[in-house]
């Protein structure tokens, strides 16, 4: 208020006086209600709030909003619809163009198509918004040498992060490594898979190097340097680097603190524990999705930072919504229960795997709808008799987990578990011939803790990838280990095209670069 007085008068002489139209020239033009790169990035308050911007748009990825490409929580249909796992059930509510995530289920994918436009420009988002806090943080501030380090350190592990997902999507994407400002030359050029694989080791590898070991509790959430390690080593599991994965995944077993939930007598608690909205960013998590509340109207449409009510982006998650059985068919909580289970996952369990009625809602099981718990769950309201149980049942239950208009869920998305990571260490072992050290990561870490005996499936390779499906199930990953371990017609059988190992790139970014960005075979 007070600049504001001093700068209407200086304003009022300039026009009282020619004689000082000089001094004129001395006015600072930036306009009082607005921030720019060049004055927003000065404490390290600043900072954090620009890193948190780039988290953010990890959450856009699952995003609902009407006034950009109209997205509906599209990363869900690009990383279950079109899986094994997964498809759209048939006595589900159509409200918000279901149709997109039927065209992911029935692989059917075109470059013009929403949800790739989507994920696009939420990680090409992410990574300008890293780029941004690493190109800052090399003009005057008030960071110290070791705040800077951290700074950049964070900003890298978003980035390569971003690159990575990118990569794992759609194989050759650009590597965009500085803030692009000639207007005449934003676009950028596909990248070899080798570049990409080059430049995202690299930012892992300084993010370990410069993040702490750990947060207070007011920052949990944020990656730390053992998060960054694990990264490291999954990208090597990509790149068929085992030996380079096996060092990655030991120095985090060694040094870092995750750990399985693994104190239960009841096994079953041991899994439900991972998901348990009391229990975020607990000792089994190496990276969450952070999702608080309850924020204003908790209004689903509004969910990512896309939106003109840009506040709400970290308000919560459209899960809930999603993937609660179908309000249409009959369920309670008016869900539009788009996702289902399919019987060739259930099919997938063994006898006795606890882990099966935790992910998954059978006819007869007690349906909890956002805290109630008072109705058997019907098979009749969906097309395959079965509903996601993951992320909810009883375990999360709390009324504390939803928004009160039962549209938003707060409860963190586990993206990369350490269960994960042991069954990534497991496959690194077993490739690079040391197959008996990676079935026993297998058999007394992974199964151990979930009451199962050693496997019985003799084939190596075969009981791993069945270990990670069960294990996985519902969580962003069975797409990507179908399309690297090249078992798409296996999965698939004649559906399969071998094109679709990569996604198309949205035919709107190949016009933005005037062809410069070349389109994936096939497409």
């Amino acid at each position: 208020m007070k600049r504001n007085h001093i700068i209407r008068g200086a304003i009022l002489t300039c026009l009282a006086s020619i004689a000082i139209v000089q001094a004129c020239n001395n006015l600072d033009p930036q306009p009082l209600d607005k921030v720019t790169t060049t004055t927003f990035y000065k404490t390290p308050a600043d900072f954090d709030g620009a890193i948190f911007s780039s988290y953010s748009s990890i959450q856009d990825l699952w995003g609902t909003s009407t006034e950009t490409l109209n997205e509906r929580g599209e990363f869900w249909g690009i990383t279950l619809a079109t899986t094994d796992d997964v498809t759209i059930n048939g006595k589900a509510s159509n409200q918000g163009d279901l149709n997109k995530a039927r065209d992911l289920d029935n692989l059917f994918f075109r470059a013009s198509d929403v949800p790739f436009a989507a994920a696009y420009t939420q990680i090409y988002e992410g990574i300008l918004r890293a780029n941004l806090v690493i190109e800052a943080s090399n003009n005057p501030n008030q960071l110290t040498a070791e705040q800077k380090t951290r700074v950049v350190a964070e900003a890298k592990f978003l980035r390569g992060f971003f690159h990575f997902l990118a990569l794992q999507m759609w194989g050759t994407p650009p590597l965009v490594t500085e803030v692009k400002k000639d207007i005449n030359n934003l676009a950028s050029p596909n990248a070899t898979k080798d570049q990409l694989y080059a430049a995202i080791l690299k930012d892992f590898q300084d993010a370990y190097a410069g993040l702490p070991a750990s947060w207070d509790a007011s920052n949990l959430g944020r990656a730390s340097k053992w998060t960054a390690r694990a990264f490291e080593g999954k990208v090597n599991v990509w790149k068929k680097d085992w030996k380079a994965a096996i060092t990655a995944f030991e120095d985090v077993r060694k040094n870092g603190t995750y750990k399985l939930y693994n104190g239960n007598t009841n096994k079953i608690d041991n899994y439900e524990d991972a998901f348990d909205f009391l229990k975020e960013n607990g000792s089994e998590s190496i990276f969450e999705v952070q999702y608080g509340g309850p924020f204003s109207d908790d209004n689903l449409w509004v969910f990512d930072d896309t939106h003109s009510e840009a506040f709400k982006a970290s308000q919560g998650t459209g899960r809930v919504w999603y993937w609660n059985a179908s309000g249409d068919a009959g369920a309670p909580g008016g869900g539009l229960g788009w996702y289902v289970p399919t019987q060739n996952l259930v099919d997938e369990f063994e006898p006795g795997d606890p882990r099966l009625e935790a992910a998954i809602y059978k006819a007869g099981d007690l349906y909890y709808n956002k805290g109630e718990g008072t109705t058997p769950f019907s098979s009749a309201w969906s097309s395959t008799g079965y509903g996601i149980r993951k992320y909810f049942g009883k375990r999360n239950s709390v009324a504390a987990a939803y928004a009160p208009n039962g549209q938003a869920g707060f409860n963190n998305e586990r993206y990369f578990r350490y269960a994960e990571m042991l069954l990534l260490y497991a496959e690194a072992l077993i490739e690079d011939g040391r197959t008996t050290e990676g079935l026993a990561i297998i058999n007394n870490e992974v199964r151990a803790r979930v009451g199962l005996g050693a496997t019985k499936i003799a084939d190596a390779r075969k009981a791993l990838r069945h270990e990670k499906r069960v294990e996985m199930a519902f969580e962003p990953h069975r797409w990507f280990d179908i399309t690297r371990w090249g078992i798409g017609a296996e999965v698939f059988g004649s559906k399969w095209n071998d094109r679709y190992n990569v996604f198309p790139f949205p035919l709107s970014e190949i016009s933005r670069s005037n062809g410069l960005l070349k389109q994936n075979d096939g497409y």
